[in-house]
């Protein structure tokens, strides 16, 4: 897909495929009622990696990058993440808050020209439990990305099912999409660490 057709898409569905040694992440389009109305970008992550690094690619030939982001260090427990282009242009990053994270996880993405946008899971309630009790991490949650003053930029909503499924809505037409898509990935790949 061509970046500005992707930089005209306002929804994105995010599929998690788990496999024996690796999550695997299919990111689709959204029709208007809300289906996969084509596959935009393939990642696979590896378990249990030193420094987490994850590429996307147009499908699963792995053969065309679309972009990919990568830990700046191995262990950092607010951890930033660059995310590039497919020649390796920096698009912005994400980071993790790890402060206010102790009881709601919150992100932060940067995007060169934008204000940065704070991303919190939306209830307090769900974020405690999910902490406290290990047997619950399947319970979905949803992360609001404001910019300050509470202007939104964007979502991601993680729907019910056997397999993760994530709902990305975009408000902000000024973002990136493929920063949008790094960080919905790696908020499931990378919210358990």
């Amino acid at each position: 897909m061509e970046l500005q057709q992707l930089q005209a898409q306002q929804q994105l569905v995010v599929r998690q495929r788990i496999r024996m040694m690796v999550n695997q992440y299919e990111v689709h389009a959204a029709g208007p009622d809300g289906s996969e109305a084509g596959l935009l970008a393939f990642a696979q992550q590896k378990r249990m990696a030193f420094k987490e690094q994850v590429t996307l690619y147009t499908d699963d030939t792995k053969q065309y990058p679309v972009l990919a982001f990568k830990a700046r260090s191995v262990m950092d427990l607010g951890a930033t993440y660059d995310v590039t282009d497919s020649a390796g242009t920096a698009v912005g990053l994400f980071r993790k808050d790890f402060k206010r994270s102790l009881l709601r996880s919150t992100w932060i993405v940067e995007q060169p020209g934008l204000p940065p946008a704070t991303g919190q899971e939306r209830s307090m309630p769900v974020a405690i439990l999910r902490r406290f009790v290990d047997s619950l991490s399947w319970l979905p949650y949803h992360f609001d990305f404001v910019y300050e003053g509470g202007q939104p930029a964007f979502s991601v909503v993680k729907k019910w099912g056997l397999r993760d499924k994530y709902v990305v809505s975009i408000d902000d037409p000024r973002l990136d999409r493929r920063l949008v898509i790094a960080m919905a990935v790696g908020l499931d790949a990378l919210q358990s660490r």
